[in-house]
């Protein structure tokens, strides 16, 4: 009660000092009607603030996003319920939903009125340009009198997750070699990706179920044959991204790093649509597979992935190799040294088939003459390095569309040709000798 005290309105404490005004007149000039209306006034604000401090457990909210999970530049819609859960209309209801500065203003909304037992839905919508997860709520809903005597705020502790995913682009459907792993006695000659177990034949061995046994093939050879039961192949990707912060440059939603990060969620869901048996890792300990989740648990981890001053190259292809066992292995690096390009060469240990989206960070920046052309033989060297060990090289630069660069990820380095690289390896014009 001493909560809905303080929270008179002006007009509340206006009563009050009226009805107080009234009773000392009453005792002064000893007028019995004038002591009733001093009553009357002292016990309206009362009255309202003891309704106002009751109403504070007879209000559920409810809130629900549409999507929770929205790319980035995309909008979302916040639905609030309001219900009143007593026999007593409500007054004037203002809601106010808290938000992180990055999904913009507070938004405010007025509900004139809600009677007995009725329930109230408003909506507004959000926006974020920033990968993240941001949290939407608590509530907040002043509560005020009929009368407008009392005010009260309330808040209600329930809060919701807004996942701003990286932007996917499309991809064309390419045929890209290499793309199927798996196990079993020997490799089959035919891929079952989603057929049934290829089946081949071998000699019989003691122990062996007879109900195995291949017959057209015992005649054939004259050997009692069993069949043996292949494991299909399964397509597998390894996404790599690279994190390293002194690797990219550019700030904010057009940095190279989120050129990198968009990249990376694209090919994800590409692959995912595609059937593939998915792999995220980076150099600062994400690693991250997705089976029964599906791209949804890649993009999530994607929406929160950050540059990192520790990153290195060498704990990258120990993340990669520590479960890789051959498929695909598609990475989204920034710019590399000879040496950090040598390193990668052991991804290609189990002949792994790998595409490096290289992404040639300067051209993010304005520079000088000298200092772009420096820029661009370091990055022909790394392109160089990287094909020497057998990578496939797409030559990545400012204001480049994945889309359009995808195809060349299944013709080899289209993007890189050795010869390029070597001509700006040595800072000479590609074609020239």
């Amino acid at each position: 009660m001493r909560e809905a005290l303080r929270g008179l309105t002006t007009r509340g404490r206006s009563f009050l000092a009226a009805a107080a005004a009234a009773a000392v007149s009453a005792l002064i000039l000893g007028e019995k009607d004038l002591l009733r209306v001093a009553i009357l006034l002292a016990i309206l604000p009362i009255l309202a603030a003891a309704y106002v401090g009751r109403s504070r457990y007879r209000l559920a909210c409810s809130r629900s996003l549409q999507p929770q999970r929205a790319p980035v530049g995309a909008s979302a819609r916040v639905v609030l319920r309001l219900q009143n859960m007593s026999r007593l209309p409500t007054g004037t209801l203002l809601l106010e939903d808290r938000l992180p500065y990055a999904l913009g203003s507070r938004p405010r909304v007025v509900l004139e009125r809600l009677g007995a037992r009725q329930a109230s839905s408003v909506a507004y919508t959000v926006r974020a340009d920033v990968r993240g997860k941001y949290e939407v709520g608590p509530l907040v809903v002043r509560l005020t009198d009929p009368f407008g005597l009392c005010e009260l705020t309330r808040s209600f502790p329930s809060v919701d997750r807004l996942t701003v995913i990286p932007q996917v682009h499309p991809l064309p459907t390419v045929r890209l070699a290499g793309e199927y792993a798996g196990a079993g006695d020997s490799r089959a000659r035919s891929v079952a990706v989603h057929g049934e177990d290829d089946a081949a034949t071998r000699e019989y061995r003691r122990g062996d179920d007879l109900r195995r046994v291949h017959w057209k093939s015992t005649a054939r050879t004259g050997e009692l044959m069993v069949r043996r039961e292949e494991q299909p192949w399964e397509s597998r990707a390894t996404v790599v991204l690279d994190t390293r912060a002194y690797a990219h440059r550019g700030e904010g939603p057009t940095a190279s790093f989120e050129w990198a990060v968009s990249a990376a969620a694209s090919v994800a869901v590409h692959l995912s649509q595609a059937g593939y048996k998915l792999r995220l890792v980076t150099d600062v300990g994400v690693d991250t597979e997705a089976v029964e989740a599906g791209e949804g648990l890649l993009l999530d981890h994607l929406a929160d992935v950050r540059l990192d001053k520790r990153g290195d190259i060498g704990q990258l292809v120990e993340g990669v190799r520590r479960r890789n066992d051959g498929g695909l292995v598609i990475a989204m690096l920034g710019a590399l040294t000879p040496a950090e390009s040598e390193l990668l060469s052991g991804l290609r240990a189990n002949n792994a088939t790998c595409v490096a989206f290289l992404i040639d960070s300067s051209t993010w920046l304005t520079l000088p003459p000298e200092a772009r052309a420096e820029a661009g033989r370091a990055h022909g060297a790394a392109a160089l390095g990287l094909m020497r060990s057998g990578w496939r090289v797409v030559g990545v630069t400012h204001g480049t569309k994945l889309p359009t660069l995808w195809p060349q990820a299944a013709r080899g380095s289209q993007g890189f040709t050795w010869r390029a690289a070597m001509a700006e390896t040595v800072g000479i014009a590609p074609g020239r000798s």
